[in-house]
């Protein structure tokens, strides 16, 4: 989580059939087809370059086998992202993938299995715009496949740091494709939206309480409750936005209840843990703390000599060079002239509220929470979250809160390489199920290794 880093289009289709998730039409003989169709697309692996993306959306033939595909994904990826149902997740051109798109179709491959075709499930979809302090945003409603459900649940999904464009997003069509309708909006100054990128949550929270309103107004008739979805710095949004706007639940996965000054510190004492500093160091990482977060609280106006004494203090330890934190140690190894030269305009540039109070935002709460954690977080570590989490709880508040093992942001699953960092492989499965369910009032686990967490006795 890093600082500083009503005009409609439906698509109609046929829907989904009353026997299930399954086209009309498809049978036997059409599977069969496809699966020389199939074959013989995989035969001309050579042309897979000139292959066009498939439209964002679910494909699949049913609820236990399905695949969702978002937009391009980034460089230096290839291809379209996609992600499965239990985690699985990668980019639709990249070697070996077992997804792969052909004339508007998914040719899924399951390891030495025959490859399979997926046509696209129709979600019904609807482009808008909405104003949020004086700036137009862009979003758009995603509905399930299939006839209209009054019952179901509408979520707005609220962004992380992220600076691109949220529209086109597999996890808005993970949702869909469990019973979720989704209202996915960019923020403001990414992809079609107006305005400039910020960190300010306050204003973030209004642009998200009005996505809601505006979810509200176009799925009206076809929801039962509405609320939010923020992941990451998500979680710090999500649930002020609730209580600007009439949100029924709020939904955070791997996020904080405390400041972002407080996110740097333990960081950096959850890095010092692991290299295994003695006391005196652990000192000197609390004092360097306590100097940044006197800089970043001026706005860079004040706390340079506390940061020099730090400085010399720390000398050269060997910890020095790779200490990190979310920013103090850049701040650590920058030149006092350097810092007072460019460190706001580096560190301080996005209207971040260095000392946010989450948990006053959770105290004014009246929505039931879902908070679910990363056990092994180093971007967000948990602690202090989750023991604030267990006060509000023991307060009666209505919260549940699930912690799944051996994950670290963004609820990933991970390799520890030789130098002690970490590649994520998959999304942890049971997650993506867990906050479909919970939002549908459905939750009836397991959720692969998640597990609930509750305060103690008394």
């Amino acid at each position: 989580m890093k600082p500083g880093d009503s005009h409609a289009r439906k698509d109609t289709g046929s829907g989904w059939a009353t026997s299930g998730w399954a086209p009309s039409g498809w049978a036997t003989s059409a599977r069969a087809r496809l699966l020389a169709l199939a074959l013989a697309l995989l035969a001309a692996g050579a042309a897979a370059s000139a292959r066009a993306d498939c439209q964002p959306g679910v494909y699949g033939t049913g609820p236990a086998e399905f695949v969702v595909l978002g937009a391009r994904a980034p460089a230096p990826a290839s291809g379209q992202r996609y992600l499965f149902l239990d985690g699985r997740r990668g980019a639709s051109g990249a070697t070996g993938s077992p997804v792969a798109c052909q004339d508007g179709r998914v040719v899924f491959t399951p390891g030495a299995g025959e490859p399979r075709i997926w046509p696209r499930l129709e979600t019904p979809e609807t482009d808008a715009t909405f104003e949020s302090d004086a700036t137009r945003l862009a979003g758009r409603l995603i509905e399930p496949p299939g006839p209209p459900d009054p019952r179901r649940p509408l979520v707005v999904l609220v962004h992380g740091s992220e600076k691109t464009a949220a529209i086109g997003s597999v996890y808005a069509y993970m949702l869909a494709a469990q019973g979720v309708s989704v209202f996915v909006y960019d923020k403001r100054g990414t992809g079609a939206s107006e305005g400039d990128y910020t960190q300010n949550f306050e204003l973030l929270a209004d642009d998200a309480a009005a996505a809601l309103v505006q979810a509200r107004r176009m799925a009206a008739g076809r929801f039962r409750r509405a609320g939010f979805f923020g992941g990451s710095q998500g979680g710090w949004v999500a649930p002020l936005a609730a209580t600007r706007s009439p949100a029924d639940f709020v939904t955070v996965g791997f996020g904080l209840v405390v400041s972002p000054i407080e996110e740097d510190r333990e960081q950096l004492l959850d890095e010092a843990r692991r290299m295994g500093l003695g006391p005196a160091a652990m000192q000197q990482v609390e004092d360097l703390s306590r100097a940044t977060a006197a800089l970043v609280r001026s706005h860079f106006a004040r706390g340079y000599e506390g940061l020099a004494a730090v400085r010399r203090e720390i000398a050269d330890a060997p910890w020095k060079a790779s200490i990190e934190g979310e920013y103090s140690g850049d701040m650590l190894r920058m030149s006092d002239a350097d810092l007072r030269r460019i460190g706001r305009a580096r560190f301080d540039n996005l209207e971040l509220i260095w000392d946010y109070d989450a948990e006053a935002a959770l105290q004014k709460l009246k929505a039931p929470l879902l908070w679910v954690l990363a056990g092994e977080d180093r971007e967000a570590p948990i602690a202090a979250t989750r023991a604030l989490l267990l006060k509000l709880m023991a307060a009666h508040k209505p919260i549940d809160v699930y912690l799944f093992p051996d994950t670290d942001h963004g609820m990933v699953e991970f390799r520890t390489n030789p130098d002690g960092t970490r590649t994520a492989t998959r999304i942890t499965d049971g997650y993506l199920k867990l906050i479909a369910d919970w939002m549908k009032r459905d939750v009836h686990g397991p959720y692969g290794r998640g597990a609930v967490v509750r305060p103690g006795p008394g």
